[in-house]
């Protein structure tokens, strides 16, 4: 019986994300954070339910961003005793932080709408205008900073809080220009709502994938069906039982397996062909392959 644990490109996949995208992750806080200031001061000042609902939900992306980004350079962290893996799961959390904070920010929004919707005051369009067609800027700029790493669900994630943010400023406009033009106010509150209606659309999948891999699930984009039948079509394996497939970090995935071979040996040659395969094929950086020659060595324990 053997066992064996890769670690294929584990040098590789630490290292990279944190430096490619620091000096993204500084400006994006930095323009998105001082925009954010100048949005609810104006939303007041302009009395705008849909410009407040911009400001806060650009509130709760630069948290998200400062998420992200800690998260993002624990990535590099050097596995200790403790913290075999590193600090890897924390990209993890940081996506689903930020899933959980898009969900609330719908709340905050959706409330003050409906209120407004029901107790409609006038709103300086002219001012919301401006600063709305500011925040498309802003907004559209810094997403294109991340554009490059949204295989990544945490670089995703940012992606994503900044483009929402940069087509939610496109419907403050419009809603400003209508009301500008006619005067129907309740335009404004009605727009605040479909803000939220966006964000909880455009995001749920985003909550989804992260609980999926915070719980150790398979991730979304590995079969683990077609992983199975593909451990199964190796020459000499029997069958294939307790395969365990789960995400390390949101860039790195694992794998744990237990194949029955008693015929045959399992070569150094065709574990290296296997773990390369696993690695190309689904995405799997980390591999840990237990042959058996006896099912009798499986416990109760062991699943198929």
């Amino acid at each position: 019986m053997g066992n064996h644990h890769d670690h294929d490109g584990h040098g590789h996949t630490h290292a990279h994300p944190a430096p490619t995208f620091n000096r993204a992750f500084l400006i994006a806080i930095i323009a998105n954070g001082a925009f954010v200031v100048c949005q609810i001061m104006f939303a007041f000042l302009a009395n705008s339910s849909s410009l407040l609902a911009d400001a806060v939900h650009n509130l709760g992306d630069v948290l998200g961003l400062v998420l992200a980004w800690v998260a993002n350079g624990l990535l590099t962290r050097i596995p200790t005793e403790n913290t075999t893996y590193g600090m890897k799961k924390t990209s993890i959390l940081a996506a689903l932080a930020n899933g959980i904070m898009l969900v609330f920010t719908c709340g905050i929004i959706a409330t003050d709408a409906v209120y407004k919707l029901f107790t409609p005051a006038p709103i300086n369009a002219l001012s919301v205008m401006i600063v709305a067609a500011i925040g498309i800027v802003v907004n559209g700029a810094t997403a294109i900073l991340f554009l490059k790493g949204t295989d990544d669900l945490n670089i995703r994630a940012a992606f994503l809080h900044l483009v929402y943010d940069a087509l939610i400023s496109v419907g403050v406009v419009i809603a400003a220009f209508i009301i500008y033009w006619t005067d129907w106010v309740w335009v404004d509150p009605l727009v605040g709502l479909l803000i939220a209606i966006i964000i909880i659309k455009g995001t749920w999948s985003l909550f989804t994938n992260s609980f999926r891999l915070i719980i150790d699930g398979v991730p979304r984009e590995i079969s683990w069906v077609a992983v199975r039948q593909f451990l199964e079509e190796e020459n000499g394996v029997k069958q294939v039982h307790d395969l365990h497939i789960w995400a390390l970090s949101t860039k790195e995935n694992a794998l744990s397996v237990h194949l029955l071979m008693p015929e045959m040996d399992l070569t150094d040659e065709a574990r290296q062909r296997l773990i390369k395969q696993l690695k190309e094929k689904y995405s799997i950086h980390h591999a840990t392959i237990q042959v058996e020659k006896n099912l009798a060595f499986c416990d109760d324990a062991c699943t198929t």
